[in-house]
């Protein structure tokens, strides 16, 4: 897969600063590439567990902790069996939070508990238990301006963002188009400059 000059160079500056002990932020608008670029440091960092993703703006409130943490068997009235949560299902691997923007108040209070520890109670159970993995979040929304307005936790806003990586859009990087055209549709493609301008 074609990696963008921008996105190769901030793949550079990871494995020369060996982040695998780091969380890391990604900024940018849709489309920009979080997700790949996630997915690149999680291979280029060669960690033997899997690469976890949740978008976290499709997961309704109400199910939130439950996806995430797990929970026991009768914890609430459709807990029909024991369910893993994403956070002991990525245990030495990666986590990758989409939109982490959208992770309800409540549950900001227990990911930070969590990533001070790295202990966790699923659902409606009372031992802990623990998980290590690399943890990557991305949004398209300034969290800044986000803990400002007090709809999300400074204190896990800094606890996220060990190393903060901001994307470009592709209209800022028009000369990668050509090279990204080729590695969608081949490299014998034919196509003049004046149609993909």
């Amino acid at each position: 897969m074609y990696l963008r000059k921008s996105l190769r160079e901030i793949l550079e500056k990871i494995l020369q600063n060996s982040l695998r002990n780091f969380n890391i932020l990604i900024y940018g608008e849709t489309g920009t590439g979080k997700e790949v670029l996630a997915r690149e440091i999680h291979k280029k960092l060669k960690i033997e567990g899997d690469f976890v993703p949740l978008d976290v703006s499709s997961i309704p409130e109400t199910l939130f902790e439950s996806e995430l943490f797990g929970h026991k068997k009768g914890a609430f009235t459709d807990a029909r069996e024991d369910k893993t949560g994403l956070i002991e299902i990525a245990n030495n691997g990666t986590l990758f939070l989409d939109e982490v923007s959208n992770i309800p108040l409540n549950i900001q209070a227990k990911l930070l508990r969590f990533l001070e520890t790295r202990r966790f109670r699923r659902l409606g159970e009372a031992r802990e238990r623990e998980s290590n993995f690399l943890l990557i979040s991305a949004t398209n929304e300034n969290l800044e301006k986000l803990v400002e307005e007090g709809k999300f936790r400074k204190d896990l806003y800094y606890r996220i963002s060990d190393f903060k990586i901001s994307l470009k859009p592709l209209r800022e990087e028009k000369e990668e188009i050509e090279n990204l055209i080729r590695d969608f549709l081949g490299e014998d493609i034919k196509f003049s400059k004046r149609a993909i301008e």
